[in-house]
């Protein structure tokens, strides 16, 4: 099939989420993934690898721990989720996306193998849109020659597709409230879930602060007999500095006296625990035997780029991009806004999915805003603009709607004097559209084409 040809029959099995009642009737387990991934001949298997968990970080502890492994001289591979406007992005060996004709033909092989399988009766159901892209991503890193590949976790954990792969290091970053309807409503429950990665005698990093987080992760390791870390007995850290929302610190690694220094490009103080994260993993794998230097740590997180997290893309007015999808997100993203733009106007462009806890974001950001224009992502879990009206206008002192999102965005900049900020948030999907938006309208720097984020 051709590259047009693979995305159709992609997105006919459906996007990563159904709905939470479709959920419930539906049959979940790692069996499909399994099967597939065996007779591909296991190419997950090929290179080591680590795996990554959690609500919030763990997508920019990915890219980061990317980066620091090419940096030591590795040829890598990142599978993350989701994209924001390509698919491709999904999928990047060596920092890149993944060309078309490469993404075309590790779909034609992957699809060929579910077809005569799916015949024989060796997979008993067609494998999902996430499942057929995590195959994808295991045959594009074996077919590239990937020496070290990093997985994003999905969702949860437990039942995730990448749960198949035997990481070096399994990492769980934050854990909070999020995607309830799957995971369970307290944070034990969704701690549990994450938790899931963690497989016999494995060796665990583990960047959860909240108690009941930390305890369902070390009780889980103390069943699979896991050897557990703990950040934040890992790092001792000083001379934190911020600039315009961005930061720098010292860090002493507590295992050797030696030490690290950190300057991120991303910007959120919350970004530091995620280099701390990423940084340590890459420390706990230098000590089993990978070559990897403190040298590479710097360089990697220095040069990292992670797009549509705090994302500044214009000046006068400001203009951000920031997937703040939960709520844990939102309260980082007010935190931003605190310490950084306590003088500006805000205008804020949100659009939200149908399973989010929309109430709550929506009392933590849309009090701080001067306008909030609300809108609707052209996706089929997006809530509908009546409803997030409903749910949410009484938390803003000004609060308007559109379905068309280009519209929302063009009214805010409309409106927006030099001097104000606009970020456009609520979601990745929103996040993913904005960038089409903005650069059809000459809003969006050449140099942030989709086939420029790196």
């Amino acid at each position: 099939m051709s590259y047009s040809e693979a995305l159709r029959y992609l997105y006919a099995l459906g996007r990563e989420l159904a709905s939470p009642r479709q959920a419930r009737v539906q049959k979940f387990d790692l069996q499909n993934i399994s099967t597939l991934a065996e007779l591909m001949g296991h190419p997950e298997r090929r290179c080591p690898c680590v795996q990554i968990a959690g609500t919030n970080g763990k997508g920019s502890t990915a890219a980061m721990l990317e980066s620091i492994l090419r940096a030591a001289g590795s040829r890598t591979g990142l599978y993350t989720s989701p994209h924001l406007e390509r698919i491709n992005e999904r999928i990047r060996i060596d920092g890149d996306p993944i060309g078309d004709g490469e993404f075309a033909t590790s779909f034609d092989r992957v699809r060929q193998i579910i077809e005569s399988a799916m015949a024989s009766g060796a997979l008993a159901a067609h494998p999902t849109f996430f499942e057929c892209l995590t195959a994808i991503a295991f045959d594009a890193f074996a077919q590239a020659g990937v020496e070290f590949a990093v997985y994003e976790v999905g969702m949860g954990g437990r039942l995730d597709a990448t749960t198949v792969v035997i990481p070096e290091i399994a990492v769980i970053t934050q854990i909070d409230f999020d995607h309830e309807a799957y995971l369970g409503h307290s944070l034990e429950e969704i701690a549990r879930e994450k938790a899931g990665i963690i497989k016999p005698n494995a060796t665990v990093l583990s960047a959860a602060e909240r108690p009941q987080a930390r305890a369902a992760i070390a009780r889980r390791c103390e069943e699979q007999r896991a050897r557990l870390f703990e950040l934040d007995g890992l790092w001792k850290m000083s001379g934190v500095q911020a600039n315009n929302g961005f930061y720098s610190a010292r860090a002493e690694w507590f295992r050797d006296n030696s030490g690290v220094n950190l300057n991120l490009p991303l910007p959120g103080k919350f970004q530091i625990r995620n280099a701390l994260t990423a940084a340590a993993t890459a420390g706990l794998l230098a000590e089993r035997g990978f070559v990897i230097n403190w040298k590479a740590v710097e360089q990697g997180i220095a040069s990292v780029r992670w797009p549509g997290r705090l994302e500044k893309i214009s000046d006068r007015p400001a203009v951000y991009l920031d997937g703040a999808h939960n709520p844990a997100a939102a309260r980082e993203l007010r935190n931003f806004w605190d310490e950084n733009l306590a003088d500006r106007r805000i205008i804020l462009v949100y659009g939200a999915m149908r399973d989010k806890a929309v109430d709550e974001i929506a009392g933590l950001l849309f009090p701080r805003a001067a306008r909030v224009i609300l809108t609707q992502p052209n996706q089929s879990r997006a809530i509908s603009v009546e409803v997030l009206s409903q749910i949410a206008c009484h938390h803003a002192a000004a609060c308007e709607s559109t379905a068309n999102s280009a519209e929302a965005i063009n009214r805010a900049l409309g409106i927006a004097k030099p001097e104000d900020a606009i970020f456009i948030t609520g979601s990745l999907f929103l996040v993913g559209e904005a960038r089409g938006i903005l650069r059809s309208a000459g809003s969006l720097p050449a140099s942030l084409s989709p086939d420029a984020i790196t």
